[in-house]
């Protein structure tokens, strides 16, 4: 079975992949990463250097290459399931989990990341949470359709792993 998180940048879908993978005996993979493996390039570079739809269209072929894994935990991008029909994909090709957050939630994890995030780059917080709260309403329509659905505040891998495994189409 595929497994693919998905969730707003900063919700946790790297670090959350990697501990069910390890409860699930399944290998892990995170989409950013694969990315910057395969294009030898970071994405925060290559939105300075390209264009967001051009790493959308990238991003779309990554996820879709997933397919031949079979059994796998992936870490999406927060914005892998809003484009093209990723979302519809994922449904129809395993099993989507959202990790649900709230947007300051969102917000304090964003600003103590390590990692350089180019939607959110160079913003003021009040501007980041307001940017981060109109995002997440767009985003939601997308989110929402996942088949499961977790607080990614508090994400209880146990449980997680239990309604991962029970899970019947």
């Amino acid at each position: 079975m595929l497994i693919y998180l998905i969730g707003y940048m900063g919700s946790g879908k790297s670090t959350t992949a990697k501990k069910l993978a390890g409860l699930l005996d399944m290998p892990c993979y995170d989409l950013d990463q694969l990315f910057e493996e395969q294009y030898k390039i970071e994405i925060s570079h290559f939105f300075d250097r390209y264009d967001e739809s051009l790493f959308r269209k990238i991003e779309s072929s990554l996820l879709k290459d997933t397919l031949h894994l079979k059994d796998a935990i992936i870490a999406t991008g927060g914005g892998t399931p809003c484009f093209y029909d990723n979302m519809h994909w994922m449904n129809s090709n395993g099993l989507t989990v959202y990790l649900q957050m709230n947007p300051k939630s969102i917000l304090e994890r964003l600003k103590s990341s390590k990692r350089k995030r180019p939607l959110v780059a160079n913003k003021k917080e009040d501007e980041l949470l307001t940017f981060v709260k109109e995002h997440l309403r767009q985003r939601n329509i997308f989110y929402s359709q996942a088949k499961i659905i977790v607080k990614g505040e508090s994400v209880n891998l146990n449980e997680l792993t239990h309604l991962i495994k029970s899970y019947n189409p």
